[in-house]
């Protein structure tokens, strides 16, 4: 190789990368808000369920894969397949996806996550503590997102700006690469985040007697509300799909992240209880920390009939306009506003950088690129492609991403990476892989998980999501007239961006030949 393959430093770094990447804005927003809507303890089990029999399966396949594509100084899925199936000439273009749906993920997260930049600011600065109602504080948002002008915003110039410093930062941890970018940014950003959640749980749980008019509204049954089974809800095919899919959200496993910060490790690098740490990690932030915040939290000044409404009524309402408003009515709630939107920031900004690395990986391994080419190459790039997402919000452009490249891609690839390890690398070989270097053993029921019900369960993801939402999917049923323009063209991009890379792909195998066909 050209370059020098980049690497983490130490386990802790390692780990807290891993959790960098798994704990995200998903964690504090998308998991109360798919909790809050379907019931609570209803949402529960299912996603417990899931979290055994997908997430930590995917966990670990995707830690052993990619240190083992690593071992042939391949960081990214096409290479990492072909290091594993090397007759089959095709596989490496199944790999796309795991460049392609981090890629696609990264334009319109990057933007979400300058909005928990910009939330910080207004906090301190006071900018929303006057408003007292959610229509007052949604309209505060939709003007910040540019969606409306009013009273609040006269154009999209903040938003923007605060893009451009947020994506400016990204750039800047990934242009000193894994272990003085990366990894430094998440042994400071993970601790700082932990700290931030802590402050905010010991504030909620002592929040005062609820109001007089309502005295269930108290905190105990908020913490009811999400830990009370509802044994009925798991005939709902709903309720299962939208548990399954929080898991693969929240792990970050199924979008080729995982395998390409795993390929920075040494061969004899402990894969198993790295990846039950980063798995622990994220749970206790999720589960814990963030399903100890925003839920309690709404119930005690909502009810449990009008938080589910909120949580209904869009991903993000219960973190920026339902959880401002409670928080404005705490004492010293500008410091409390800060500590909630910056710990947003932080999982956000650990979560963005790794999205962006895959493709950076790709051009450094495939193309042998230093790192600071690769990194000028990715910006141009990614800056270009982040511009619909902030310029056609209100149009669906967003939704349609996330959609694509955020949920359905990466049940595709999880699918293809579950039988590509299990199937074609052999379950023995792999078995075998896992436990190399490891200081603790897998429980041997996970031998048969991973070969047969993970499989299973990614395919009726799928099956039922084709019975059920294909047809109206494809041709725009529940999408305005004004708005299926967008759309068409968001698809017709992402279209293109897909075979673009594919191409890049077969350049980089026809440019490099065989050269790698031996571990390094």
């Amino acid at each position: 190789m050209a370059t020098t393959r980049d690497s983490w430093g130490s386990r802790w770094a390692v780990i807290m990368a891993m959790a960098g990447t798994a704990v995200g804005l998903g964690n504090f927003l998308r998991f109360p808000a798919k909790a809050a809507a379907n019931g609570g303890g209803a949402f529960m089990i299912p996603y417990l369920v899931s979290l055994l029999l997908l997430g930590l399966p995917l966990m670990w396949i995707e830690w052993t894969l990619g240190r083992y594509g690593g071992g042939f100084e391949h960081g990214t899925a096409p290479g990492i397949f072909h290091s594993v199936a090397r007759k089959n000439r095709f596989i490496k273009y199944f790999g796309v996806i795991g460049i392609f749906g981090p890629l696609i993920i990264f334009i319109y997260y990057t933007f979400i996550e300058s909005w928990t930049l910009a939330y910080s600011f207004f906090a301190l600065t006071g900018r929303f503590a006057a408003l007292s109602d959610q229509v007052s504080m949604q309209s505060f948002l939709h003007g910040f997102q540019g969606l409306e002008r009013n009273d609040f915003f006269h154009s999209l110039g903040w938003a923007y700006l605060f893009f451009l410093i947020t994506f400016l930062l990204n750039i800047g941890v990934l242009f000193y690469g894994i272990r003085a970018g990366i990894a430094r940014l998440c042994q400071w950003a993970m601790p700082a985040l932990f700290i931030c959640a802590l402050i905010l749980v010991g504030r909620v749980l002592t929040i005062g007697a609820p109001l007089a008019a309502h005295p269930d509204w108290n905190i105990l049954n908020g913490f009811g509300f999400l830990w009370n089974p509802d044994f009925s809800a798991l005939k709902s095919a709903k309720v299962w799909l939208e548990a399954s899919g929080q898991i693969f959200f929240t792990l970050s496993v199924g979008i080729g992240v995982i395998l390409t910060y795993a390929s920075y490790l040494a061969k004899g690098d402990d894969v198993v209880l790295s990846g039950l740490s980063t798995t622990s990690t994220n749970e206790l932030a999720e589960v814990v920390l963030g399903g100890s915040i925003i839920i309690p939290a709404a119930f005690v000044f909502f009810g449990p009939l009008e938080m589910q409404a909120i949580a209904k009524s869009g991903t993000f309402n219960l973190g920026f306009i339902t959880m401002p408003l409670v928080l404005n009515q705490l004492p010293f709630s500008a410091f409390f506003g800060f500590c909630w939107f910056f710990l947003l920031f932080l999982a956000g900004i650990t979560s963005a950088v790794s999205l962006a690395q895959p493709c950076l990986a790709f051009l450094e391994d495939e193309f042998d690129l230093n790192r600071q080419k690769a990194v000028a190459i990715f910006t141009v790039v990614a800056f270009f492609l982040c511009q619909p997402a902030i310029f056609f919000l209100g149009q669906g452009v967003v939704d349609e991403l996330d959609f694509w490249g955020g949920t359905v891609f990466l049940v595709v690839f999880a699918l293809v990476e579950t039988i590509l390890f299990a199937w074609v690398f052999g379950m023995e070989a792999a078995w075998d892989e896992i436990h190399h270097g490891a200081d603790l053993r897998v429980p041997r029921i996970y031998k048969f998980i991973i070969k047969y019900i993970t499989p299973l369960f990614l395919l009726v993801i799928l099956g039922l999501w084709l019975w059920q939402e294909w047809i109206p999917i494809i041709f725009m049923k529940h999408v305005a007239a004004e708005a299926r323009p967008y759309i068409m063209g968001t698809r017709i991009g992402l279209a293109v961006i897909f075979v673009a890379l594919a191409v890049l792909v077969k350049l980089a195998w026809h440019r490099k030949g065989r050269k790698l066909e031996e571990p390094a």
